[in-house]
């Protein structure tokens, strides 16, 4: 990652402040609030905190779904006032079509989204070949003509991860993905969505309520207070990469893991001016 540490940001939060309606913003009740955050070009990043803290809201603004209330968000140089087009999304429930096949689901935001919408039916042989071969990337090699109902839980959220990745965004943001799987099968997961991140460098969000599950994955996490939600530890991961998953039954790790469970334990037993912590949320 050193190469791009002098490079502008590629995700700026300037002190962003969301509250869901007028009526909320009057009351000054906000979902998060002062949220100050710069992400470097290629840097994979996870948000911790408690149910219910705002991580999800986080997401919301940084795919442009939600504007802030108060502040400015600029991602990939450009100020965002709407959906993005250069992100991939991946959620809990892989959502995927049950009429369509695993190479047909993948192939989705091919036909919707600019500019391959315009080209689909002239390049659709070459973008099946592409689908094709990012599902046999995650190993589904042979059931990519299979339909949702003839998959694994695994598997379905395997062939999400392909379409989130299928226009080859700049930036994957990730709400939970793993959460409803088993523990061998989420494992197995990290190393596929850790190969592809390597492979292809595009920054991710991942926001998830497993503390393993962000060390091993993650350049830096980030824990969320109690709502209203801000920023409010930073903690660089510096296990050297690759990782493995023999790293994670190392001390050096479960030490991150247990101080982090500190911080989030902390909050929980806070009364809610723990939000008044400054942010820590800007990169050094």
């Amino acid at each position: 990652m050193s190469n791009t540490l002098e490079a502008p940001a590629f995700v700026d939060f300037q002190d962003v402040w969301l509250a869901y309606n007028d009526e909320l913003l009057a009351q000054n009740n906000f979902a998060v609030e002062a949220i100050d955050l710069k992400v470097r070009p290629g840097e994979f990043i996870a948000i911790v905190g408690p149910s219910g803290c705002g991580k999800s809201t986080f997401m919301k603004l940084a795919t442009g779904l939600k504007m802030p209330s108060r502040g400015r968000i600029m991602i990939d140089g450009q100020p965002v006032r709407g959906p993005l087009k250069i992100s991939g999304m991946s959620f809990q429930a892989p959502s995927l079509l049950p009429w369509r096949t695993t190479v047909d689901n993948v192939l989705l935001p091919l036909e919707i989204v600019e500019p391959y919408r315009s080209q689909f039916k002239a390049k659709r042989k070459e973008f099946e070949e592409r689908a094709r071969r990012l599902l046999q990337k995650v190993g589904l090699g042979g059931y990519e003509d299979k339909f949702p109902w003839q998959l694994s839980g695994g598997m379905q959220q395997r062939a999400s991860i392909c379409r989130a990745l299928i226009h080859e965004p700049k930036m994957l943001l990730l709400d939970e993905p793993f959460g409803a799987l088993d523990a061998f099968t989420r494992e197995d997961l990290w190393c596929i969505l850790r190969d592809l991140w390597t492979e292809q460098q595009f920054n991710v969000i991942l926001v998830t309520h497993d503390l393993r599950e962000s060390v091993f994955l993650a350049d830096t996490v980030y824990v969320m207070s109690q709502s209203p939600g801000r920023f409010v530890v930073k903690r660089e991961i510096d296990l050297p990469r690759p990782r493995e998953l023999e790293i994670t039954y190392t001390k050096e790790f479960t030490d991150i893991v247990l101080e982090l469970r500190g911080h989030i334990g902390a909050f929980r037993k806070s009364a809610p001016t723990v939000a008044t912590t400054p942010s820590v949320g800007a990169a050094p």
